[in-house]
């Protein structure tokens, strides 16, 4: 039987794992933590009982991942669950760019930018299922749907800045850059709406779920598969070096590049030793989870029914944020994430005390407080919420590197996606999966498709290496 060791568990990790363990492979997945998940975990931060995601917590990406769906996660106790509207962004004055799963109620919102919407996304939501086939691998190959691919490619090649300045109303472009800051990325760059257009055309398709029970049920749904097929995990393992690892016929890293770097040291050839330590990572997240009393008292009554709320105002405000956390300055007003996961999965509550989970983008590496920002963002479309706070849990962006070392200077996107990292990856080949070592793979978010918990960087990289696996 063919072996293979994962080093790492995140949701990529066990996807990897899943997939070589269903085609018969022995899989032995390493996790250095205690826990397995990665940033799928979830748990009590403030309150006995009331739940919270520690990093990934809303999924329009997984719930449609054809990889994910091929396990039949449902088994073994995955429960996809949908708020009430998607996701709404607040503008001063009380009025607000609203998402919901329906293009057409979408548009329906968005008066003189209604049939611009439908345009955009219509197409391509109707075609998700075949067009997921070519963006959630490596751009870099021959589609499965060249001419759906090509529409699509046209959009997302732009920069935000030049989309949103076809929409003519300020809530229309708001919603759309709202979706396009989570590349973490100035709007005004090439390809800086592809992320967007992505989110937003997936979760047209199959909407912005959540799990019930928290994010941790997906990464115990993928442990449970590959423990159905006789795979194995061990926590507490830190691998720091070559000699750790046992002799495998594939050996996988769900780790950022830089880490693989130092644990194959000069085994690896030395281009792709570069190109893993001059990895680039974008900026950071600052993390806030909060219990509230009665929930966020938005202006915006829509936003009341979301499970998320994009809180930066104008789309010129979220760009110009954006702009300054690339360059290293943090500014007074940032760009914030407002997760109300428990709208769809009540159970994450206690009482009439509710998580909502938050984060603010911020340098990478940044060392200051950014709470007090982030609930004066809130409190300017909420008025009255800090009022409401009953408890606080805070995550700086050393504490998200300590929490998992992917996530390095709190870059929880495990690397920036500009235009050469969203295209190649870590390093300038036609296949990023492979490290350079024969038997060796990187499955980790930084590669294609990115940041998720999908499952899919993990999925691709275990159909490469499988693929080589029976070429020898």
């Amino acid at each position: 039987m063919s072996t293979a060791v994962v080093v790492g568990s995140g949701p990529n990790g066990l996807a990897a794992a899943a997939f070589l363990a269903r085609e018969g492979v022995q899989v032995t997945v390493l996790e250095a933590a205690d826990e397995i998940g990665g940033g799928t975990r979830s748990g009590e931060a403030i309150l006995p009982g009331l739940l919270h995601d520690h990093c990934s917590a809303i999924h329009p990406m997984a719930v449609g991942s054809t990889f994910l769906q091929s396990l039949d996660l449902g088994r073994h106790g995955l429960e996809w669950r949908l708020p009430e509207i998607d996701c709404v962004h607040p503008l001063d004055g009380g009025t607000a760019g609203v998402l919901q799963r329906s293009v057409a109620r979408t548009a329906a919102g968005l008066g003189p930018d209604g049939a611009r919407w439908r345009r955009l996304f219509e197409g391509p939501v109707a075609a998700y299922d075949e067009l997921a086939e070519d963006i959630m691998g490596p751009l870099l190959r021959i589609p499965h749907h060249p001419l759906r691919l090509a529409r699509f490619g046209i959009a997302a090649l732009l920069p935000a800045s030049v989309l949103a300045r076809t929409f003519a109303t300020e809530e229309a472009r708001a919603l759309f850059g709202g979706v396009a800051a989570h590349a973490y990325q100035p709007l005004h760059l090439p390809l800086s709406s592809s992320i967007g257009l992505g989110i937003l055309t997936a979760g047209h398709r199959h909407g912005w779920a959540v799990a019930a029970g928290g994010s941790q049920s997906i990464t115990n749904a993928l442990a449970a598969v590959l423990v159905d097929h006789g795979g194995k995990i061990e926590t507490g393992v830190r691998v720091r070096s070559a000699s750790q690892l046992p002799d495998a016929d594939i050996t996988m890293f769900d780790l950022a590049p830089a880490a693989v770097a130092d644990i194959l040291g000069d085994r690896l050839p030395p281009r792709v030793a570069r190109a893993y330590r001059g990895f680039r990572y974008g900026p950071g997240a600052f993390k806030v989870d909060f219990a509230v009393e009665g929930g966020v008292p938005w202006t915006a009554e829509p936003a009341r029914r979301a499970g998320t709320v994009h809180v930066g105002g104008t789309f010129a405000e979220v760009a110009a944020t954006e702009r300054e956390i690339s360059a290293g300055r943090m500014p007074e007003r940032p760009f914030v994430l407002v997760g109300q996961q428990y709208l769809a999965d009540p159970q994450r509550s206690v009482g009439n005390v509710h998580p909502v989970w938050t984060y603010a983008h911020v340098p990478n590496g940044y060392a200051g407080d950014a709470t007090d920002a982030i609930i004066a963002q809130i409190e300017r479309f909420a008025p009255g919420f800090r009022e409401r706070i009953v408890g606080k849990a805070v995550r700086t962006t050393s504490g998200f590197a300590q929490y998992n070392p992917n996530y390095v200077g709190g870059n929880i996107m495990t690397g920036a996606k500009n235009v050469p990292q969203l295209v190649f990856g870590p390093r300038l080949t036609l296949n990023p999966y492979r490290i350079g070592l024969p038997g060796y793979y990187l499955c980790s978010a930084a590669t294609p498709p990115g940041p998720g918990a999908h499952g899919m960087c993990g999925y691709n990289a275990a159909r490469s290496a499988l693929t080589h696996l029976k070429e020898r």
